[in-house]
């Protein structure tokens, strides 16, 4: 599979309103931080911060000097919040009809001042999406350029499958980690590899840091001996973990700390060793391997 995306991806869900609210010169800032760490890919939806940090982004991206070609832009669409930005939503639902996926990449494009973007993802699947009309939506925004490459996030194997009748699909993105692990033994990473489909993770993390569990007690005690051998921070090593897995993982990592996005990418330079790979797979399970 050919380099698409940088080695780590930086999420934005936190850059606005349900996050760290940056103004414009913070963002500009964290994106020139990314670039100079090696980080080019930018992780949106069209719903973050209730449809309000792509077009922040956007004009952060307008104000900084950086060349649209030196980074790669990701989007989402389909989910429909409530809201004042959706006054018409009376519940959250999906939308994945021709014109809606149409006109939600037009608007994405419009809030991040782009002319296309790098990679389109379905945000989660739908029970009523039919992929004869998004195969249709998806070819119409490829001829127009206006999207370079299609994908799903949180899609088992089987709703990829009724995709790739009709259309092509690149990526998967969704939730993979120490502590949400299933993705590894229930057979969707092994999907993914036999399809030549990127393995994209968000919250790749997982709860470790944010939960106080028997779960995250037993691998805060295999890190903290792993410190020491690797000469890393917990995250890090956790990072590291993800990358190990040869389908070849990009975590999507939400963090806005400049020194926490240094760390994620130096995090690909460390080669945790199959024994202590599995160590943390037992820690985090509770029990040893079958």
């Amino acid at each position: 599979m050919s380099k698409t995306y940088s080695d780590i991806i930086a999420g934005t869900m936190n850059w606005g309103a349900w996050g760290k609210q940056l103004c414009t010169k913070d963002m500009a800032d964290l994106m020139y931080h990314c670039l100079d760490c090696g980080i080019t890919t930018f992780d949106h939806a069209d719903i973050y911060g209730d449809y309000s940090t792509e077009s922040e982004f956007g004009k952060a991206l307008a104000d900084s000097n950086i060349k649209r070609e030196d980074i790669q832009l990701i989007s989402k669409c389909g989910i429909q919040y409530l809201g004042n930005s959706r006054p018409g939503n009376k519940v959250k639902h999906y939308d994945y009809n021709k014109n809606y996926i149409i006109w939600s990449v037009e608007q994405s494009l419009k809030n991040l001042q782009t002319d296309y973007l790098d990679l389109l993802l379905l945000h989660r699947p739908s029970p009523l999406l039919n992929p004869m009309e998004v195969a249709e939506a998806i070819t119409t925004l490829k001829k127009a350029g206006k999207i370079k490459d299609f994908g799903v996030s949180n899609f088992l194997p089987s709703q990829i499958n009724l995709l790739q009748k009709y259309i092509e699909v690149s990526v998967n993105q969704q939730e993979c980690s120490i502590t949400h692990f299933d993705p590894l033994l229930d057979g969707n990473l092994d999907y993914l590899q036999t399809h030549n489909i990127q393995a994209m993770a968000w919250s790749p993390l997982g709860s470790f840091f944010k939960e106080d569990t028997s779960q995250t007690k037993r691998i805060d005690k295999v890190l903290c001996h792993l410190q020491k051998q690797y000469n890393a921070s917990k995250d890090q090593l956790l990072l590291a973990w993800l990358l190990k897995h040869p389908a070849n993982i990009i975590p999507v990592v939400g963090t806005t700390t400049p020194e926490r996005l240094t760390f994620a990418i130096e995090a690909s330079k460390i080669d945790l060793s199959q024994q202590d790979w599995f160590a943390l797979l037992v820690a985090s399970q509770g029990h040893k391997v079958p």
